[in-house]
């Protein structure tokens, strides 16, 4: 996630760095050499004069625009989802916590509840990212449900089930009242409705046919365009083709970035710093001091 304050207005149009210019770099050059060719051929083709207009790409650019716009708005309706479980993640670990500090009887040491909630945000980014399962989770687990974790498909779902076990143990020994049981059953089937949605969203890519069919018209019509605007506008051809295919060529890299947003892209959400501040908070909650918060690196990411 790219965290940054907002530069000047001047300076906002030649930012570099943060931006998603490096991805379509290559792509942006192409097409705008092409548009210097087009412009030295004088439209000619082989010999052939290409007669186009701008009338044709004034409709497919409509047509394009929706079909740009409907696919972002699809990955970033993927992206905020994904934003709102991990707050949900956070509001449902903070519940968890203070139900576990002052329900039971005071002699019940809630320590180990609230360090297995900090392990089940640090074992659902390391699910999500591909991470290895026992990544800063070290400590946290009593050692049998750390090994069965380890060797598991689905580590948080160990957890959550280690943590539910911890409620049962209380009840059966008297040190907590079966009715608040049931209340802390609530936010603890949420976590597990939190990692449910997050597997959700980074096992069911959008179709794939989408961004074939968008990737190719793109690029058809960037590499069409040059033809259609020399007669017209002539040397000022490679300005519009660069200013159009930048916009066609960054919103589809956006939309392709942020549809799965749990990786590791600029763009992508912050889950090292969501689970720390997770962290953080719930270690507050237990007295202790936190660990300092997440920056952003050199080039404003937040990981």
């Amino acid at each position: 996630m790219i965290i940054r304050p907002r530069p000047h207005w001047l300076h906002l149009l030649f930012v570099r760095r943060g931006s998603i210019l490096p991805r379509i770099l290559p792509q942006l050059l192409f097409t705008t050499l092409l548009a210097c060719g087009v412009v030295l051929m004088h439209g000619q083709l082989f010999h052939w004069k290409v007669t186009l207009t701008s009338a044709p790409f004034s409709l497919m650019g409509v047509a394009l625009a929706i079909f740009l716009g409907f696919r972002n708005n699809s990955s970033y309706d993927r992206y905020w989802e994904g934003r709102k479980l991990w707050g949900r993640l956070l509001v449902e670990s903070r519940t968890l916590a203070r139900q576990a500090i002052t329900f039971p009887r005071a002699s019940v040491n809630a320590r180990p509840f609230v360090l297995g909630l900090i392990a089940f945000a640090y074992a659902s980014r390391n699910q999500l990212r591909g991470r290895p399962r026992s990544d800063e989770i070290e400590g946290l687990l009593p050692q049998p449900v750390m090994e069965r974790m380890v060797k598991a498909r689905f580590a948080p779902i160990v957890i959550l089930l280690w943590l539910g076990s911890w409620i049962r143990e209380r009840c059966e020994h008297g040190e907590l009242d079966p009715m608040l049981a049931q209340r802390m059953d609530v936010p603890l089937s949420g976590l597990s409705e939190v990692i449910g949605g997050c597997e959700r969203i980074a096992s069911t890519p959008l179709p794939f046919t989408y961004s074939v069919i968008l990737h190719r018209t793109i690029y058809l019509y960037c590499m069409m365009l040059p033809f259609g605007l020399v007669d017209g506008i002539g040397m000022m051809t490679p300005v519009v083709v660069a200013f159009v295919s930048y916009t066609f060529f960054a919103l589809e890299a956006l939309s392709d970035e942020i549809e799965e947003p749990f990786g590791l892209a600029p763009n992508d959400l912050a889950l090292d710093a969501m689970a720390a501040g997770i962290d953080s908070s719930l270690r507050e909650m237990l007295g202790e001091t936190p660990a300092p918060a997440h920056e952003p690196n050199k080039d404003f990411i937040l990981t």
